[in-house]
């Protein structure tokens, strides 16, 4: 007679799978609540992410239980705890490349008086983990470390792209587009010129693209085990309009990336020959 019953190694790979899928929903449901700009409820954190209610309503208890969440008083609403910090701290303390790099940022900060920003890729965002002001500065970037950039509208994030070997490149082109669905069109033509751009002048332009009235400039490099990073420079349009960024705050910032490759033992990108598909 035939056993239908799933052995144990089975039962075994089944609850394995529900523990990684419990882990993907709880990572999700704090990514949201991190990205809200006020307090969440569990009935928004299940129309953001798909996961039934009953499910988020576990997930949050857990992650309050857990330190990582906290529930207003009265309230059925949640909010990051300070628990979150140490995770976030701890990648800063072991990121040897912020650390040598900020000399050379605030250096660039100050010859060009705009804001400066590091950046590196997270999933389909690019991610700040440093963010440098100039003293003379009247009007800054609200960026902070931690705050998140578009990757196709945004300098940094094309300097990003063009950082990337043509593979890698084509790939994660290819996850903007299966993201941005009917849109993709209208954002891939503006794409392929920026893109065009940076790979032929070796930093990357955004003109109000990301934000009407910010202009912004930015180059990538690679890092001594082949990760990619981006420095971005911009302000407000009447601080750093087009021509400025050209002829002037880019050999600035084009300096300032290779004194961070030297110092880091780093790399410039490849030349590369092709762009957005």
């Amino acid at each position: 007679m035939q056993n239908d019953q799933p052995t144990g190694k089975e039962r075994t790979r089944e609850k394995d799978g529900e523990e990684v899928t419990a882990l993907a929903r709880g990572l999700d449901v704090l990514r949201r609540i991190a990205a809200a700009d006020a307090p969440v409820s569990n009935r928004e954190l299940t129309d953001w992410t798909g996961i039934p209610k009953p499910t988020v309503s576990r997930i949050t208890a857990t992650l309050v239980g857990a330190g990582l969440l906290y529930r207003l008083p009265d309230s059925e609403r949640f909010v990051l705890t300070a628990s979150v910090l140490e995770l976030s701290n701890g990648f800063l303390r072991n990121f040897d490349i912020r650390a040598r790099a900020r000399p050379f940022l605030i250096q660039l900060a100050e010859r060009t008086g705009l804001s400066v920003h590091l950046a590196v890729r997270d999933r389909l965002e690019m991610v700040v983990i440093d963010a440098i002001r100039p003293r003379s500065a009247v009007l800054v970037s609200r960026l902070e470390v931690g705050g998140r950039m578009d990757l196709t509208r945004t300098s940094v994030g094309r300097a990003y792209l063009a950082a990337l070997s043509e593979t890698d490149r084509r790939a994660l082109i290819g996850s903007l587009q299966t993201a941005s669905g009917d849109e993709w069109p209208s954002i891939a033509s503006s794409l392929q010129l920026g893109l065009d751009d940076a790979l032929r002048r070796g930093f990357a332009m955004s003109i109000g693209e990301w934000h009407d009235g910010l202009n912004a400039v930015a180059a990538g490099f690679v890092g001594p085990s082949e990760e990619r990073y981006a420095v971005n420079c911009g302000g407000a349009a009447y601080q750093c309009p087009r021509d400025k960024l050209i002829d002037t705050v880019a050999p600035a910032l084009l300096d300032c990336v290779g004194h961070i490759v030297r110092e880091i033992g780093g790399t410039h990108p490849a030349p590369a020959t092709h762009a957005a598909s």
